[in-house]
């Protein structure tokens, strides 16, 4: 029987974790690297790249070095966050042909869940390493708040890498069951404050005899570390052109050794007052070679990121009202992802709870550890925890004038099945068209569509007469099923949504055979 692994598949970095000896391990690479970072790349002479090896290169090659792909996944390219990334990296971003958002990487168009399945495979590499032994399945987390869309094309990305998915769970969720794996059995609120490289969750958990109930979770899907970097670059480009004179934005090479000069930075300042920048050769102009100095003090970096942490603290109001909770309710209050380590961050944290954050665990490691756990927990004859998930955004349909009818409400646990009725907006229609949303906007187009049907054949009558019934039944794994009734005539349809990822079957497995052929060629780099 083969082994069960936690992945947490991150925006900067990811970590893969296991059970050991009853406990969570995170389990390191053969050059004892316990984080990979979430980059990929195509050298000139096409070799293929993933992890640290990518990251290496990414100044010498950065228009083929893929990094941040988790703030792409699942979005369509005409939106506005596929837009502003397009802006802010080297390498190039198309449209798909589903729509999607897709990279260009080694002179040709990449989807976002192949480039996120090559880094999921160099995990299951590590992973198979270390344990000597086949990977069973897999728990792979994303944020509470990604939509399902996000959420398929994670699932893609885990099937073209040869995984098995034994559950997709929430990082705070899993952060949460790490946790609690380290306290006594008595029952605990808790809220976990995920602030990650590419993404923002915050999450309201009960916990105690082995049970675990998420109360209410939000977020941002794109608010994180990488913002914070963007900060820093924006301010070292005006400062450049004010004392130099030139303009580095079309300096490609530059621009990404001042990416990775402003992510150091940043990391530095969480326990130092003061950064130095120095980067010697950074530009040539018509007066010769640039060199570039400057000290970032933590109050600039702190000033920088100010709005960005407040952003934070009201959506943490946000999920506190809508758990009908107060702060002084919240027994503890869990840091997890690399910007926690900020002290802007833990001040504004400690502000808003009233009560000093727990720091007792890694913030990098925790969500893989939480996944291991519950991945070993899905296989166990005996398992030790029940998880009781929720909805993260509501579901519903388009009903007359392009409004959101809420069938389903964020925050509703799982698996659960909700029925509303509607009727026709003109006489003797005898059609209606079901499109199914899932968002928190009150117009259904602000929404994401998961998908659309008709359900024909229904009674012709005065409009408002017709009753038809529209019912959501969603299980465990997230699967949603629609059917649509004419409760007058009986007439019935009934459709499984399964969100769309960007890609169809057959590239699927047109993606997981070059997969498996390149594995080999990935272990012995």
């Amino acid at each position: 029987m083969g082994k069960t692994i936690g992945i947490d598949l991150g925006t900067t970095n990811t970590c893969v974790a296991a059970m050991l000896n009853g406990k969570p391990f995170v389990i390191p690479s053969s050059t004892g690297n316990r984080l990979i970072p979430s980059y990929f790349a195509v050298t000139n002479d096409e070799k293929t790249l993933v992890g640290v090896r990518a990251k290496r290169q990414s100044i010498t090659n950065p228009k083929n070095t893929i990094f941040a792909a988790k703030r792409l996944i699942g979005r369509r390219y005409d939106t506005r966050e596929v837009q502003v990334t397009k802006e802010k990296v080297p390498y190039g971003i198309v449209q798909g042909p589903h729509e999607d958002a897709r990279v260009m990487c080694g002179g040709k168009s990449m989807s976002i869940p192949e480039i996120c399945a090559y880094i999921l495979l160099e995990a299951k590499n590590v992973a198979q390493g270390f344990l000597e032994d086949e990977i069973e399945g897999a728990c792979i987390t994303v944020p509470a708040y990604f939509n399902e869309n996000q959420r398929q094309a994670t699932i893609d990305a885990a099937e073209i890498a040869g995984l098995k998915v034994l559950r997709i769970i929430n990082e705070p969720t899993a952060s949460a069951l790490a946790y609690a794996q380290k306290r006594s059995k008595k029952r605990e609120l808790i809220a976990v404050y995920d602030f990650g490289g590419g993404t923002f969750d915050i999450s309201i958990l009960e916990f105690g005899e082995g049970v675990y109930e998420v109360l209410s979770t939000a977020g941002n899907t794109y608010l994180g570390g990488e913002d914070i970097d963007n900060r820093i670059i924006n301010y070292i480009l005006e400062d450049f052109k004010k004392t130099h004179g030139a303009d580095l934005m079309q300096d490609v090479m530059a621009m990404q050794r001042l990416k990775e000069a402003a992510e150091r930075a940043k990391i530095e300042l969480s326990s130092q007052t003061e950064a130095t920048i120095s980067l010697p050769f950074l530009t040539e102009t018509s007066q010769g070679s640039v060199h570039y100095n400057t000290v970032i003090m933590r109050s600039k970096l702190e000033e920088l990121m100010s709005d960005l942490v407040e952003n934070t603290i009201q959506i943490c109001k946000d999920t506190l009202g809508s758990a009908g909770l107060k702060k002084t309710e919240i027994d503890e209050v869990i840091l997890v992802g690399g910007q926690t380590r900020a002290p802007l961050v833990i001040k504004k944290v400690n502000e808003f709870f009233e009560k000093q954050p727990n720091r007792s665990i890694n913030p990098d490691e925790v969500v893989a550890e939480g996944a291991a756990i519950h991945a070993y927990n899905i296989v166990s004859p005996l398992p030790s925890n029940i998880l009781i998930d929720i909805t993260a955004l509501s579901l519903g349909i388009q009903t007359k004038g392009g409004m959101f009818a809420e069938i389903i409400p964020r925050n509703t646990s799982v698996p659960v099945t909700k029925t509303r009725k509607f009727t026709t907006t003109y006489d003797n229609q005898d059609a209606v068209r079901i499109a199914v949303y899932q968002g928190n906007a009150e117009m259904a187009d602000d929404n994401e569509l998961l998908g659309e049907f008709v359900l024909s054949d229904i009674r012709r009558a005065k409009k408002g007469e017709p009753n038809i019934e529209v019912s959501f039944d969603m299980n465990s794994e997230g699967i949603l099923k629609v059917t649509a009734k004419d409760a007058d005539r009986g007439t019935e349809q009934t459709v499984t949504l399964e969100a769309a990822s960007g890609l169809n079957a057959d590239e699927i497995t047109a993606m997981k055979k070059k997969m498996t052929a390149l594995e080999l060629e990935l272990k012995e780099q």
